[in-house]
């Protein structure tokens, strides 16, 4: 797909050195008009190693390459190139992300969804603490009943959530497990586990889940990206507990892996219109939907998915539209 000239924002630099806590999606919104189009006009330069992954002193530069307008990137202060055997080595960890490291760390407290319920029905359950505390912290000791892998020792604990239903068809969607913190085995008898508790968000209850913790790679990096199909959803929870969404909070949506979403997709929210009396006609009408902020998808699941919100012009609600940017 060729880009067009539209894409680009009026006044936009020709230049921009790129600064330590710059993300991606910032720089990306200087110069252009809808910032998940980088991809469509990034020109990644032969000669440099890596030339996707931008670090503080990189400059980026408008050019057009056959006739076409172009982002390119020139490596160190100043942006010179140097053709030369000389390569410059830079951790990836000191790239500059996507959106703002701290967002991304919101990512790993969301917790997970939950196809089947019976996963949580027969996992382990905490039955309490050391002198028959019914909450525990970290760095205390826990008991659950249950039977747990003897070779996986490090454990996830779990708090049954919310079970999402499509509120358009009706069907089961998954059910929400608030990630409380993680715990050691460190023994069982019979089907009685010991657990030291090292990390707590919140304290650990008698009746939480015990599971076995899932890789979860966030590559900080990633383009986002408009989705290869048509989106047609609704925002169905904020895990936080709270109904009013503003920007970097998780949402979770009622689409995903089998509607075409993937990691990085980028969704448009929509306010839904309100219901107002026609004082003249003397019936009720639906004001039209209005734009109120982006989301990106982090995490989808097979008919849900995980998104923060990246942009948010007014505030926006359990219900609201997410459609196709």
């Amino acid at each position: 797909m060729q880009a067009q000239e539209p894409v680009f924002r009026d006044g936009h630099p020709q230049t921009y050195e790129v600064v330590k806590g710059d993300t991606l999606w910032d720089i990306a919104g200087r110069f252009l008009n809808l910032p998940w189009k980088w991809p469509e006009v990034w020109h990644a330069n032969p000669q440099i190693s890596n030339p996707h992954l931008i670090y503080p002193g990189d400059l980026i530069s408008l050019v057009y390459i056959d006739g076409q307008p172009r982002l390119t990137v020139g490596r160190g202060q100043g942006g010179t190139i140097k053709l030369s055997p000389t390569v410059r080595f830079q951790p990836i960890a000191e790239a500059i992300p996507t959106i703002p490291l701290e967002a991304i760390n919101a990512f790993l407290k969301a917790g997970r969804i939950i196809d089947d319920p019976s996963v949580l029905e027969n996992a382990p359950y905490i039955l309490g603490g050391e002198a028959q505390s019914v909450v525990v912290g970290a760095g205390s000791r826990a008991y659950a009943r249950g039977q747990v892998d003897p070779d996986i020792r490090a454990m996830g604990i779990f708090r049954r959530g919310t079970a999402y239903t499509d509120p358009i068809t009706g069907e089961f969607l998954g059910i929400h497990a608030q990630e409380i913190g993680n715990g050691d085995v460190v023994g069982t008898e019979d089907d009685i586990v010991s657990l030291n508790v090292t990390r707590s968000n919140q304290e650990v209850r008698v009746n939480d889940r015990l599971l076995q913790t899932e890789e979860r790679p966030i590559n900080s990096t990633f383009f986002p990206r408009e989705p290869a199909s048509e989106i047609n959803g609704l925002i169905i929870d904020v895990p936080n507990g709270v109904t009013q969404v503003g920007q970097y909070d998780v949402v979770v949506i009622n689409k995903g892996l089998r509607d075409g979403l993937e990691q990085g997709s980028v969704l448009t929210i929509y306010k839904t219109g309100e219901m107002v009396r026609d004082r003249i006609q003397n019936e009720r009408v639906q004001l039209p939907d209005e734009r109120a902020g982006m989301l990106m998808v982090f995490r989808p699941y097979e008919k849900t998915s995980y998104g923060i919100v990246l942009e948010s012009s007014r505030q926006m609600e359990i219900m609201d539209k997410v459609r196709n940017p």
